[in-house]
């Protein structure tokens, strides 16, 4: 437990104004007591800038100098405004707004639309992708998917810096910025872009704040009427703040000065979509009589990767790391971070979901435990390999949990149990919290034990588990309390997007777990062109992507994991090199075939001898002799587009042993084999351990447990319901 990161579900409010400053460290506790006038805090990762803030904008309003009312915390997040409406209630200032800078000017313009313009306020679309698309035909100029998503978001560059569509080449070649296509082209698309929305009627994300800008501007009765209503300001991750929303924010302020920011240039990993460390960093040279507090105590990380992440922004060069913070671990020390070089990504993704095989089996729960890529497109080859180990995942930005299924017919089965539960049998022999939802969820499909494996089964368990956690939390800090109050906490939950936590490992991009944490975190990937990205060509660029290592280094509080392999593919020529951003923080050379693990201070350590690993040949198409590079045709032994000699009654019987195998289990099918993997199996109908053991998801956990029957099935008999060894 550390002030800075944890803390009780449920906390009991503070009895007084005072009572919300214990537990403050000293700069924590500057912070909330600075409370006029401007103030800059330059909070470095897990320095509890999060407490810092909330627990000033409660102090203030439970000392009575600030009218709930009148105070706007601004985030860049729904998860992070939740968080903070959720942890401002807990210290007894329920009423602050706290929003996105989207969601608060969206509110102000459906409010003021009627007034200052006349009518309804068009309708907001959910993608330009298709508008832009149109526009692209109207200037017949043809884009393919990946042309499609680069001119999107060079138009919403574009409009977050104040550029209009005749201005935008000449603001690329200003920026220095490296535009997709001919910035001509992209201008005629934009301007043609502007047209269609007019035409139809319709508003994008970004016209939300330009159009609040320009009533704030236009109407100064709007503005006063506005500045009567919020008069104090609190900006969170302020290092990234785009010169739209900067210029809104200072429409919101007027000629006052009632302003807090919160921030970090050496976290700045959004520069590509018009964030700029600058309004932090002039912060003082705009307001010279700001007080300033810089939080550097680390309460999150061990000093071990607190010493990793401090000697990454050491190297760094530019602006913002003339202004870098250099971190104090508060934590007593842990395991030194490992480095990891593995021949291919398959191999790297095995070793990865192995380790953390190995983690939960200590005691980590999968709930604390990352994989954090690059892109996106390096997630599936993990995914893949945690379902084969086993391992249950969730993926970074899926559906919000209160819109789960399951969590909303939970809600409601929990909410007419609270209501009618003194004649449900159910409840007879229950009568404390966490049993009556016990309970009732085991009608939804909530059991004790989880089922094994990962995918939809899974995730409907853990959501509900997720419920009878809060429900415990809930019961240990309100020992009477009743179904009724889960309900009400659940309700307020929902409003504020502030979700309890769901066992599973996250798999998130770099750029997703900004504001995260978790006990263990494993970064894969790390090599030269995927981090820093091929296309960051200029000091900036590569600097941006040094700083995206900082923050995935200080997602991690205990176990850090740094890995990369040599070559994409079984048997490939070994021509990647380690990212550059690792090379004076482990020691060089090795084996390109070696497991080597070398820790964040560069000296080797006693790992023992790296583990003989089968070696491994380039994986042809068996029908083409090509040499095969994505992960399905591997799966196959074939190209995608090369002639199937699959033997369908074979693989109809697969697929219903398969089926049968997981409901026994209680794991999805995939987990048992993925389709894939049958399909392989079908194909080449393995009559020996040794030809079923070479087809690529068999493996030798699988081939021990499920070999006789697949044999068995091949050679024309039935599988047996029984479990073989695991």
């Amino acid at each position: 437990m550390t002030p800075a990161t944890h803390s009780t579900l449920f906390p009991q409010v503070p009895e007084s104004a005072d009572a919300v400053l214990d537990g403050l460290d000293p700069e924590q506790r500057e912070v909330a007591t600075a409370l006029r006038g401007p103030v800059c805090v330059l909070a470095g990762a897990g320095t509890g800038k999060t407490r810092a803030i909330t627990h000033r904008i409660a102090y203030g309003v439970r000392a009575g100098i600030l009218q709930p009312a009148s105070v706007l915390a601004v985030t860049f997040t729904n998860r992070a405004a939740g968080e903070m409406r959720g942890r401002l209630r807990q210290l007894g200032a329920g009423g602050v707004q706290a929003r996105t800078f989207h969601s608060a000017a969206l509110r102000q313009l459906q409010y003021f639309w009627p007034k200052a313009v006349g009518g309804a306020l068009p309708r907001l679309i959910d993608r330009k992708a298709p508008l832009v698309a149109d526009a692209a035909a109207r200037c017949r100029i043809r884009l393919d998917r990946t042309e499609l998503r680069d001119v999107t978001s060079e138009i919403e560059w574009a409009k977050v810096t104040q550029t209009v569509p005749a201005d935008y080449p000449a603001a690329v070649a200003k920026a220095r910025r490296e535009a997709p296509r001919d910035p001509a082209e992209t201008s005629q698309v934009y301007a043609m872009y502007e047209q269609l929305k007019r035409e139809r009627d319709v508003l994008d994300f970004e016209d939300v704040l330009l159009l609040t800008v320009g009533i704030l501007q236009d109407r100064h009765d709007i503005a006063e009427q506005v500045r009567r209503q919020y008069q104090h300001f609190v900006v969170d991750e302020y290092q990234d703040v785009s010169p739209l929303q900067q210029r809104l924010l200072d429409l919101w302020l007027g000629d006052r000065d009632s302003l807090c920011v919160v921030g970090d240039a050496g976290q700045t990993i959004y520069s590509f979509t018009g964030a700029t460390p600058d309004y932090l960093l002039d912060f003082r040279t705009r307001h010279p009589h700001a007080t300033v507090v810089r939080l550097v105590r680390d309460y999150r990380s061990t000093p071990q990767i607190v010493h990793l992440a401090n000697g990454l922004l050491a190297r760094a060069s530019g602006r913002a790391a003339d202004h870098r913070l250099e971190l104090v671990s508060q934590r007593d020390p842990g395991p030194e971070p490992v480095h990891t070089e593995y021949g291919d990504e398959p191999t790297e993704a095995e070793g990865t979901a192995r380790r953390i095989r190995d983690l939960i089996a200590s005691g980590v729960p999968a709930g604390e435990i990352a994989v954090l890529y690059r892109v996106n497109a390096q997630s599936e080859i993990h995914e893949q390999a945690l379902a084969d180990a086993g391992v249950p995942y969730q993926l970074r930005g899926a559906e919000r949990f209160f819109e789960r299924r399951e969590v909303r017919e939970a809600g409601a089965a929990l909410r007419g149990a609270a209501r009618f539960g003194a004649n449900d049998p159910l409840l007879d022999d229950v009568v404390d919290l966490p049993s009556q939802v016990r309970a009732v969820l085991s009608t939804k499909g909530w059991t004790t034990e989880p089922p094994a494996g990962s995918g939809a089964v899974r995730d409907r368990w853990e959501s509900l588990a997720a419920l009878v956690r809060l429900a415990e939390d809930l019961a240990r800090a309100r020992p009477g309390a009743v179904l009724a109050d889960l309900v009400a906490e659940l309700d307020e939950r929902a409003a504020a997007q502030h979700a309890p936590a769901v066992q599973g490992v996250t798999l998130a991009s770099l750029h997703a777990a900004k504001g995260l944490e978790w006990d263990a975190v494993f970064l894969v990937g790390l090599t030269e062109g995927m981090l820093p990205i091929a296309y960051a060509r200029t000091d900036e660029q590569v600097e941006e992507e040094r700083r995206l290592l900082y923050v995935g280094v200080t997602r991690a509080r205990r176990y850090l994991s740094l890995s990369w392999a040599l070559s994409r593919s079984p048997g490939g020529r070994p021509h990647r090199e380690p990212s550059r951003f690792l090379q004076d923080l482990r020691l060089g050379g090795g084996s390109p075939a070696a497991r080597t693990v070398r820790a964040a201070d560069g000296a080797e350590r006693g790992a023992g001898p790296a583990r003989p690993r089968r070696a491994r040949g380039p994986v042809r198409c068996r029908v083409c002799g090509t040499t095969l590079t994505a992960a399905g045709e591997m799966k196959l032994m074939r190209c995608e587009e090369c002639p199937s000699e699959m033997d369908e009654g074979l693989y109809e019987r697969l697929l219903q042993w398969r089926a049968g195998q997981a409901r026994r289990l209680g794991q999805p099918d995939y987990c048992v084999f993925t389709e894939k993997t049958l399909i392989a199996i079908a194909e080449t109908a393995p009559s020996t351990d040794a030809e079923l053991a070479v087809i690529p998801g068999v493996g030798i956990r699988k081939l021990n447990r499920f070999g006789t029957d697949v044999l068995a099935i091949c050679a024309g008999g039935e599988g047996s319901d029984g479990d073989g060894a695991d």
